[in-house]
This record gives structure tokens, sequence and C-alpha cells, in this order.
């Protein structure tokens, strides 16, 4: 036995009981594991598999400077007008230290200092020098209002569990006249990871609610509609499992967990649906159950298989990105995009063929039923279709405008991103201490500093000048607050200058201030002293970051556009339809990405969103991340529908070589279950878009928009009239390339045999009687 889609539908339809029982073991394995060890493998960090200047420079400042660094968390206090030289303000910062210092070495990591300390230790420094410098350090831990101070935690460790002792503090010391917040990285990433888990299963149940109302619809039939969303439930425990398991060796992002769940409900439904809906189809045909169940697998499951594949193909180009986040979130929507394939093209069978017509259970529409002709002529796709077709430039012109006019808008982008607590949701405290930290102390990149690492003899006359003229250059720039601090090793053979961000330390201004401080400060100040100058810090890991994703784009883009247009190229035998394919999915992501940048850079409609139930915020910068995350997802999600529609009108137009009657009957025969199956994608991603986290609701918005062009304005209006326009020349394929082999998406469908007296199925759907047909083998 040959093994491809049908004949893995129909071993599975055979013996379903010892399928479904596999299946049932491995769901289980793998969710044992997915809830054993998946919270350990994913981080909100992001680390580069290169080496750019923000790595090297930490890995010296850690091996030459600090030391193994640890987090620093920061408890800003607020006085609300009381001064920090107030008894009653010394008092209260007093009692809050000693709190923090009673939470134990599990918590806290090293000595807790407060504005006092410094200044006591100003008082009692060796020399001038040292008294100024700790002057200096106490003084920027001062509001610019002077009723507000911070205090220093290094913790033990960045674990959510650290920073719920930490809060504990807060509901300790709460105290009429006084405010205490907290903010840092460990808080950041745990209320980020908190949102995320919230927003996943937001996402997932109203998803799943609104795909079951759309599966309903579409079929008529209670069962039939839970037969897709039971096989997203098998592929999303699974991919997360192995998730959990390749996590022993490599650490996922923590969007990993909500990629893979949001297009796991999304293909897994879909994938099946297109099942589904074909066998339901092949039984209208006259097919007794396994013959219809063959049908199916040599024909939508095929489809399905290809489909598959080239999301697969698409996310692929996310691993040449030498960024983790890039690589686990692809990992992530790869395995549940297989594991929805494999789920579709094994357990669906077997359920079939247990379920046979059963599956139009209970029937609560006419829908439902197995009578009727199966190719819908005169329906409304077949007039929408022809008449497109009747006017085909006009419907071209008007569809490009439309598509490319938003699609300019990309063009306006500001690539960013949204790491710091800016982002966050405003009932959330971390965010207003970040606030606190810009406005009150000028100051909200203390969190994270921009960190120059400088490699020499720190007592060296030269190398002090060059300091100091780095100071000076950094106190120049707009972006940085004032009073840089240096900091020397202990051997004084190194130094780190930090200069801290005076507003966000991820906005765009202390991106473009790292660029300054590379291209032009360090040069100026260190001249060709051969001074080893190397600027990090989290600001200027994020602008690595940034040139990473910009300098990668063309190559992502080149790799998924020849991958779809090869793809393409071998399944139906032309070289025009794969280069119409790839032209009208850039115009479906340009127009995303479009819509991406009015709504949330922009800022328009989010009022009418947010009216909705939506809680958009209008950013300075959209996640740069997110538009080649998209540009492979949307790639490979827009290619299942040009799969199923295209390989429905080449498989009419070999029967007849009509070219127009071949447009009309693919699209009339396939709209119907593709607008369904569109609609569930832009419902469950449009139910991730109404989370709280900013990126996540940029990227489902995305989703949602493009899967809605691509299934409206790309397949209704675009293919029928581009290929009305081109004839049999969509179909040209050069004689050169004639030794490429064969390869059928959607096979051959099954010859049906003459009727068999008695042969028919009965009121159960039950064949009397097997029929044996011919099948194509051929992959």
């Amino acid at each position: 036995m040959r093994l491809n889609p049908e004949t893995m539908a129909r071993a599975s339809a055979r013996h379903p009981w010892r399928t479904i029982t596999i299946w049932v073991v491995a769901v289980v394995a793998f969710g044992t594991a997915s809830s054993a060890l998946l919270g350990d493998v994913l981080t909100p960090d992001i680390e580069f598999t290169n080496d750019p200047e923000s790595v090297r420079a930490g890995e010296l400042i850690e091996a030459n400077v600090t030391g193994e660094e640890q987090d620093t968390e920061f408890f800003v206090v607020l006085g609300n007008g009381t001064p920090v030289d107030d008894p009653t303000f010394t008092s209260y910062v007093s009692d809050v230290q000693t709190s923090i210092g009673a939470l134990g070495d599990e918590v806290v990591g090293g000595d807790v200092v407060t504005v006092y300390d410094l200044q006591g230790a100003a008082q009692q420094a060796a020399t001038p020098q040292e008294a100024q410098a700790l002057e200096q350090r106490a003084a920027s831990l001062v509001s610019t209002g002077g009723d507000g101070t911070l205090i220093l935690v290094p913790i033990a460790d960045n674990t959510a569990e650290v920073v719920d002792a930490l809060k504990g503090v807060i509901e300790e010391h709460e105290q009429a006249g006084f405010e205490l917040l907290l903010a840092g990285p460990a808080t950041l990433n745990a209320d980020t990871t908190e949102i995320a888990e919230e927003d996943l299963r937001k996402g997932e149940g109203i998803g799943l609610l609104f795909a079951l109302l759309v599966l309903i619809v579409v079929f008529g039939a209670l069962l039939a509609a839970l037969l897709p969303i039971s096989i997203a439930f098998v592929s999303i425990p699974m991919a997360l499992g192995a998730v959990a398991l390749i996590g022993q060796l490599f650490e996922f992002n923590i969007f990993t967990q909500n990629m893979a769940t949001m297009i796991g409900l999304a293909v897994g439904i879909d994938y099946s649906l297109f099942i589904v809906a074909r066998y339901r189809e092949e039984r209208r045909k006259g097919f007794d159950p396994m013959g219809a169940i063959g049908a199916t697998g040599a024909t939508a499951s095929r489809a399905v298989f290809f489909s598959g594949l080239t999301v697969v193909f698409a996310l692929l180009g996310m691993f040449l990105i030498p960024t983790t986040i890039f690589r686990s979130m692809a990992a992530g929507a790869i395995l549940v995009v297989l594991a929805s394939m494999l789920a579709s093209l094994t357990l669906l069978p077997a359920m079939l063929s247990l379920l046979k017509d059963r599956i139009n259970w209970p029937r609560l529409t006419r829908r439902s039923r197995q009578l009727g002709d199966p190719d819908p002529q005169g329906g409304f796709w077949d007039r929408f279709t022809r008449g497109v077709m009747r006017a085909p430039v006009l419907s071209l012109v008007v569809s490009v405008a439309i598509l490319g006019g938003l699609g300019a808008i990309y063009f306006t982008i500001d690539e960013g991103t949204t790491q710091s607590a800016a982002s966050l949701p405003d009932d959330v405290e971390s965010k207003r201490a970040f606030q606190v930290l810009s406005q009150e102390f000028s100051a909200g990149g203390r969190t994270d500093p921009v960190q120059i690492y400088v490699e020499g003899d720190v007592q060296d006359p030269a190398i002090a000048e060059s300091i100091a003229a780095l100071q000076e250059e950094i106190a120049g720039i707009d972006a940085f607050a004032e009073g840089s601090e240096v900091v020397p090793a202990d051997d004084g053979q190194a130094a780190v200058v930090q200069a801290i961000p005076a507003g966000d330390a991820f906005a765009l201004e202390t991106f473009e201030a790292v660029s300054d401080l590379r291209d032009r400060a360090v040069p100026a100040a260190f001249g060709d002293t051969g001074t080893l100058v190397l600027v990090g810090g989290t600001p200027a890991f994020f602008a690595d970051f940034l040139s990473v994703a910009d300098s990668y784009q063309p190559i992502v883009l080149a790799f998924v556009l020849g991958m779809s247009f090869l793809l393409l190229m071998v399944v139906f035998r032309s070289i025009v339809v794969p280069i119409k394919a790839v032209i009208m999915n850039l115009l479906s992501v340009g127009a995303a990405y479009g819509a991406i940048v009015l709504v949330f850079q922009h800022g328009f409609g989010i009022g009418a969103f947010n009216a909705i139930g939506f809680q958009f915020q209008q950013v300075e910068a959209i996640e740069a991340w997110i538009p080649l995350l998209l540009f492979s997802i949307l790639f490979g999600l827009s290619m299942d529908y040009h799969v199923f529609l295209l390989s429905r009108i080449r498989e009419e137009y070999d029967k007849t070589g009509d070219n127009d009657e071949a447009v009309a009957y693919g699209l009339r025969t396939t709209a119907g279950i593709i607008t369904g199956a569109a609609l569930i994608m832009v419902v469950v991603f449009t139910a991730f878009a109404a989370g709280r986290l900013v990126p996540l609701q940029q990227m489902g918005f995305g989703l949602a928009v493009a899967v809605f062009m691509d299934a409206t304005i790309v397949r209704s209006v675009l293919v029928p009239a581009s290929m009305k326009l081109l004839g049999d020349r969509n179909w040209y394929f050069p004689r050169w390339l004639e030794w490429i082999p064969t390869v059928s998406v959607e096979g051959h469908e099954p010859t049906l045999p003459p009727t068999v007296t008695g042969g028919g199925p009965d009121r159960a759907g039950n064949g009397q009687a097997e029929r044996a047909v011919k099948t194509d083998d051929r992959v």
C-alpha cells in the first residue's frame, strides 16, 4: 500500500477504534507533558543566536566588571507632597526597607539600597571624588518634585514567586499619604505572562463559541459542527506537548502558547471543515459512507495535505532570522499545523466511519439533508462569479485600488517594540509605576539603562579623559536623563558608563539615541585611541533586534515567495497561476499591514473598536516582529484557500477545457465552504485581538483583516476577473519544464459505479453493499 492521504483515510476508516485509541493515548501523553513541563520552558525573554554588539557588551560587562548581573526591582515611594527629607517620609521608607530585607535570601539577592544609605555612605567616603559620585547617585533616586524616591532591590531570581513576595510588601505598607509601587524587569515579565494567559483563555472561549455558531450555520447540524472543533481540541494539546518536550533543549517565547492555540483553532477547524464538507458532498453524489471517505481522501484530504505543507514551508522562513522569538513562534505554529494535518487525515476519517450519516444529527436546517445537487448552478455564487467575469477589467481595477490603497499606508510604519510597561493595560500597577518613573523622575528607563562597556585602564589619563568626554556627549543627547554613572571594575581594567533613558527605554527615541552613541558619540569621545568600546544594555539589545529584523526581512520575503511559487508551479503545472497567486497574496498581506498601521499607529477608529469591547491602544510603533511573522503565516494560510479553489477549477478545466465554466464551477462549489472557513478564522483571530496585550492585539487584528480580504476581494473578485482576462493562458507551462513530475492536489475522484439494486444507503446511511471504486494512487 502506497502511503498517501487517500490510503491513510481508508486505513483509518477500516480500523476506527484502533485509530481513535491511538489518538486518545497520544493526546493524554502529550497533554500530560504540556501540563507538567510547558510552564518551565516558556520565557518572556528574547535572545539572539548570533553575536551582535549588545550581546558582546553584556558578556564582557559580566565577565570583567559586574560579575553575573542580578535583576534589580524598584520600589517607587511617593509622598504626595511630603518631602523626602521629612522624618515621616524617612520612617516610612525605613519600614519598607526592613520588610523587604525580611523576605530572605530566596527573594532578595543583595543589599537593599535607599537614598539615605547613599547619603550616609557619601559622608563616610574616603575621597571627594567618591563622595561626589555617591551624592550624584543619591540625587538620582529622588523625584524632580522632591516628594518621591526609589528603593533598589536586587532580586535572587526573575520569577513570578519573587514578584508576588515583593508585591506583598506593598499590601503590608498601605498608608494614607503615601503610594508604593513596584517596577522592574521581573515585574514586567510577571505581569505580561499573567495577562498573556488571561488573553489565551479569553481568546479560546470566544473563538470556540463563535466558531461553533458559524459551523452550525454552515452544516445545519450540531454533530457535524462539533467534529471540526474536536480536531482542534486534539491538535492544540499535541502541539503544546511537543513544545514542552522540545523545550527541554531550547526555550520558547511566552507568546508561543498563544500562537499555537490561535493557529491551532483556525487551521484545525478549517482543515476538518473542508473534509467534512467534501464527505457530505460525496454522499450526495451517491457514494456509500466508506466510498465517500475514500473519495474525500482522494480529493479534499490531498488538498489539506498540500495546504498544510504550504503553511509549514512559509513558516520555515522564520528560522532564517537569528532571534528566538521568531523561531519559537514559528515552531509553535508549525507543530500545531502538523498536528492538525495528521488529525484531519487519520482521526477524522475514523470518526466519520463510525458516525456515517449521523453527523447530520440533529438536523437543524435543510443544509443537513443529504439530498440535493452537489453543483449549485444558478445560486448566489454562480451569479456573482459570472457577474464579475462580465466586467473583469472594472472588477480588477476596483479590487486592486482598495487593497493597494490600504497597503500603501504600510509605508508610514514605524517599527519598534512594546516590551515596556507602557503597552500594558492602564489597570496594571506596573504601568502606573513606569509612568511615575517617566514623569516624576525624568528617568523612565532607569530599570533598563544603556550600558557602554569601556575596556582599558580607567586610571590612564587618556582613557579617563575619553570617558569624561563620553559623559558630556551623553548629557547632550535629549533622550537621556541627567547624570550618567561610571562603574569601574575592581581591578581598574574596565568600566561601564550607564546612561539612563529619560523616557521609555523602548521608545524609538531611545533606539535612535543608541545609534547616535555608536555612530557619533563613542567615536567622538575615544577617537583613534584603540580602546574597545561597546554599547550594550537592554535598549541596545532591542535596537539590535530591530536592525536584525530589518536586514533579514528581504531574505525571508524572498524565501517565502520563492517556496510558494515553486510549490504552486509543481502542483498546478503552470507558471501564470503561481505568479498571480503571489501577487494577490502580497495585496492581501499589504492590506493587513496597512490596517494595523492605520489603527494602532495612527489611531484611526480605535474609539469605535473599543466601544464594542476591544481594548486597543495607540502606540508609536508597530512590533518589529509582527510584519515578518504575519507575512509568513498569512502567506501560508491564504494559500490554503487558493489551493482549494484552484484545484477545483483545474479539476473542471481538465474535464471540459472551458476556462470560463471551470472558473464558475470552482467558485460556486467552493465559495460557500471557503467563506465559512474564512469566517471561522476571522472570528478566532478577532477573539485573540480582543485581549489586552498590544502585540497580540496587532497580530490577531492583522490576521483577521488579511483573511477577510483574502476570502472576499481576492478569492471572490480578483481570481475570477484575472482568470477571465487570461483565459487558457492561465495554464501556460513551458515545455522545458515538462520534466517536473506531475503532482495532483485533489487527485482524481473515484468513479461511481453503476447503481446496485438494493444496494443504496439505508435510513441510517449505511451502505448495504460496499462499492468498489477505482482510484488514482498518485501523490
